[in-house]
């Protein structure tokens, strides 16, 4: 396979991984040379459309903004969107094949690995240079044998391979040589370098502990990247602590569903320095608030039990009652209808659910899922409002005598009778200032303070910032020796 590669794999989830390859994309970028980000193999719930109209992870998504790039289904061959504990849908090149259990997957992953190999010698077509995230930990013992995320898809593509780790976890020593350890002579003769992530306080503290373990695997720290505070990228899974003002008086509650999808819907709330963004864990009780927000699901019916299992259903009830007001987004707009059924067994058993009944509309559960982006205007309480931003889902949802608010080619979405409820299919729904703003301000925010977020500014500026970090803190002539044309 032709061209520069490298491969940056963690000690652990969240080490991060997909930080380090959006960073080091933009370096590269910047410099002018063409590069690529790749994943073999994501399991996430958060997911974007491309431009070809199929699902990747949206940490590739935000890799891709850092190379200059659309996003592509060559970027993220295998996408895992789990449904249950055990099992998940599996998206290969953007579309959606079939559920699998974890054991049946397994068995599949030697054919997988070829498609996924094909995948990546096709991304690299015309391009200078291919950064590859990992997934997990290399030194997954149980999941070795057929591995395509890993130190499997390394060796089958022969790519170089640095190993991250999150010092702000603590026992990142042990992380790194424990994994070192646990690797093969040949997956360990490709280790090019450790990064150590996430340091807070005086680098030269580390000192002695960086020579030891150089001395002990033989293989260079290629830096300590600093805790970079307010830095603001999309999370591929988790979801991420809001940061609040403590001025900020108008309180906005996510119910955390069990399959929570796509919480990065809520991004420019949490960082709305007048908004204070609360996602509830299961277990706990809705809190007052000015809005609550139902998010996307990838088992709707499913989580409206667990929904109604918490009593937040009767919560929901009581804060309409007292003036509140309400928002479903895809899965979550398809609970505030009156039924939702599912004849083929979509998302599990065949049947049906009552939805909560808040808008006057029926959803069928169907096999093709809706993959598209999407530009049209926002309506609301008389006033318009450009909006961005993009669709997954299953199922089609017929709304009966209800007005729409969102204009995009075709009607979609609901506004109930007392202007107090409305839902749609729209993802990225506040991401654009315009129309966040006009959706805090008909949920309650005083005009004045209803200032939304530019989350492409935000995204731009975060990339800039953490590839000047990368640049300040990294050996980078010793990362891209190997590259063609590369000049620090």
């Amino acid at each position: 396979m032709s061209g520069f590669k490298l491969m940056v794999q963690g000690t652990t989830s969240d080490a991060g991984k997909s930080v380090m390859v959006a960073g080091l994309c933009r370096v590269l970028a910047r410099r002018g040379i063409k590069v690529a980000p790749f994943k073999p193999q994501n399991m996430a719930l958060n997911s974007a459309v491309t431009a070809e109209g199929g699902e990747i992870g949206r940490a590739q998504a935000v890799q891709a903004q850092a190379c200059g790039l659309s996003p592509s289904v060559l970027m993220n061959p295998v996408l895992l969107k789990p449904n249950t504990d055990t099992g998940a849908q599996v998206i290969l090149r953007g579309r959606a094949l079939t559920d699998m259990d974890a054991r049946e997957y397994h068995l599949n992953k030697p054919r997988l690995l070829q498609m996924v190999l094909e995948t990546f010698e096709e991304l690299g077509q015309g391009r200078e240079a291919r950064l590859v995230e990992g997934a997990g930990s290399p030194a997954e013992i149980n999941l070795r044998e057929h591995d395509i995320a890993n130190m499997g898809f390394a060796e089958a593509a022969d790519c170089p391979v640095v190993i991250v780790a999150d010092i702000d976890r603590g026992g990142v020593f042990a992380h790194l040589y424990g994994t070192f350890e646990l690797l093969s002579d040949s997956e360990k003769a490709r280790v090019k370098g450790f990064i150590i992530n996430r340091f807070r306080g005086d680098p030269s503290l580390l000192d002695s502990g960086l020579a030891w373990l150089e001395q002990k695997t033989g293989v260079p720290v290629l830096g300590v990247v600093p805790y970079l505070r307010g830095l603001y990228l999309e999370a591929e899974d988790a979801i991420n602590v809001q940061q609040t003002d403590e001025d900020a008086r108008f309180r906005v509650v996510v119910p955390g569903l069990p399959r929570i999808s796509n919480h990065t819907d809520f991004d420019a709330l949490r960082l709305h320095p007048k908004v204070d963004l609360t996602f509830v864990r299961p277990g706990g009780d809705l809190p007052p608030a000015d809005l609550i927000i139902l998010p996307g699901s990838k088992s709707t019916r499913g989580d409206l039990q667990a929904l109604r299992d918490q009593g937040w259903d009767r919560q929901i009830a009581r804060h309409l009652r007292f003036g509140g007001k309400l928002i479903g987004i895809c899965g979550g707009y398809q609970m505030l209808g009156r039924r939702i059924e599912d004849p083929q067994g979509i998302e599990g058993a065949p049947g049906g659910s009552d939805g909560l009944g808040y808008l006057d509309m029926t959803t069928v559960l169907t096999g093709d899922k809706r993959l598209t982006r999407v530009q049209g205007t926002l309506t609301l309480a008389g006033e318009r409002a450009s909006v961005t931003g993009y669709e997954i889902h299953a199922g089609r949802s017929q709304v009966n005598a209800a007005q729409p608010f969102l204009l995009a080619g075709e009607a979609d979405g609901a506004i109930d009778a007392d202007g107090q409820v409305i839902g749609g299919y729209l993802h990225g729904l506040f991401d654009e200032p315009q129309a966040c703003n006009l959706l805090l301000r008909w949920a309650g925010l005083e005009a004045q303070h209803a200032q939304g977020q530019d989350m492409t500014t935000l995204r731009e500026q975060g990339l800039d910032r953490l590839a000047d970090c990368l640049e300040q803190h990294l050996d980078l002539e010793r990362l891209f020796a190997d590259l063609k044309g590369w000049q620090a």
